[in-house]
């Protein structure tokens, strides 16, 4: 597969814009080239300055946790960013269309929306699992993505792994895997299969297992040609110093954070048990995510009551294959076992 064939025309000519660093290289200690101030900032580090645009550093340090390299690296404001970039990258506005799996990350429609790319809804089976006939007769020339969240949010399961590598290899065009939640999971990320398929793009991010919601710094893993699409199309500076420095120093304490994963499942684990035993909760599905979809006898009511104790959940009884349930996630020890106490009371 030649992924230029994907590529929009305009794309394709497009000149990027040329940031006063992209034409500096070497070392230096005068700039006088961005009509920064140079006289500094009010803030103790170095901010009067426009941060690195490739981020080569940050990722250089994501490469030594993560085994892809720097050139396979894509980092944007949250993963968001790269989902829009990936409209703007494959599919023309009017004519172009992507598939999405329903229930699934609500962003990939609204921004399909905001480019006016149609949308191709294929709802999941009832155990949460690609329809893979339907997928298969929902594409046509011009289906350019297909969006797939594994674990999937919000109903917690990985989808299996074979069928995600049957569309791989057989669909022509882009395949994203979202894998926000993947640091809970039992399955294996899809970042080891990058070298094995031209047209996979793997989405990660910092807001989940990292502790980092507050940063917006999100992760696509692809190609060479794919990633360079995406840097091409940014805007020059998309991830500021600020986050570039905090989310460098965080990556120093990558056991901190496998803690806090353990922690996590167990939590997830003992929540789902707990939940189970409540005459007021029909079914727990299982979870490969941080949270956990409960059927419940009154969604809203429970969740209103929820709401007055001073505890938010999401309400997912109105989203296609939720009907009546509730989206949880793991809190601490002490926040589920608030939860629990109060869900008893009901």
């Amino acid at each position: 597969m030649d992924i230029n064939d994907l590529v929009r025309e305009n794309i394709k000519k497009l000149k990027p814009y040329s940031t006063a660093r992209d034409e500096f290289k070497g070392q230096a200690s005068v700039f006088l080239d961005a009509n920064e101030n140079s006289y500094g900032s009010p803030l103790p580090a170095n901010y009067n300055r426009y941060p690195d645009p490739l981020q080569l550093d940050l990722k250089d340090a994501i490469s030594k946790i993560k085994g892809v390299p720097i050139e396979n690296t894509f980092l944007g404001n949250g993963s968001d960013e790269a989902i829009d970039l990936l409209f703007r990258a494959f599919c023309n506005p009017g004519k172009d269309n992507v598939i999405v799996l329903p229930p699934t990350y609500g962003m990939y429609e609204v921004s399909a929306n905001i480019n006016d790319v149609e949308i191709r809804k294929v709802s999941l089976l009832p155990n949460f699992q690609l329809d893979m006939e339907k997928i298969a007769e929902s594409i046509d020339e011009h289906t350019k993505l297909i969006f797939i969240c594994s674990p999937n949010n919000p109903t917690g399961n990985s989808i299996n792994r074979e069928d995600i590598e049957t569309i791989l290899t057989n669909f022509k065009g882009i395949v994203v895997v979202d894998e926000a939640y993947i640091n809970y999971a039992r399955q294996k990320t899809f970042i080891q299969e990058l070298t094995e398929y031209a047209n996979l793009v793997v989405l990660q991010t910092f807001s989940k297992a990292w502790g980092l919601a507050a940063l917006r710094l999100g992760m696509a893993f692809s190609s060479r040609k794919v990633i360079d699409i995406l840097n091409k199309i940014k805007p020059p500076y998309n991830i500021n110093q600020a986050t570039q420095d905090l989310a460098f120093e965080a990556l120093k304490n990558i056991g901190q954070v496998n803690q806090w994963i353990k922690e996590s499942v167990a939590e997830r684990d003992r929540l789902s048990v707990e939940l189970n035993t409540l005459s007021l909760v029909k079914k727990v599905f299982p979870s490969d995510a941080n949270f956990i979809l409960a059927e419940v006898s009154d969604a809203e009511g429970i969740y209103n009551t929820l709401v007055t104790e001073g505890i938010i959940v999401r309400d997912r009884s109105k989203v296609t294959l939720c009907e009546g349930c509730l989206r949880i996630t793991v809190g601490t020890l002490e926040e589920n076992d608030k939860l629990i106490s109060i869900l008893k009371k009901l």
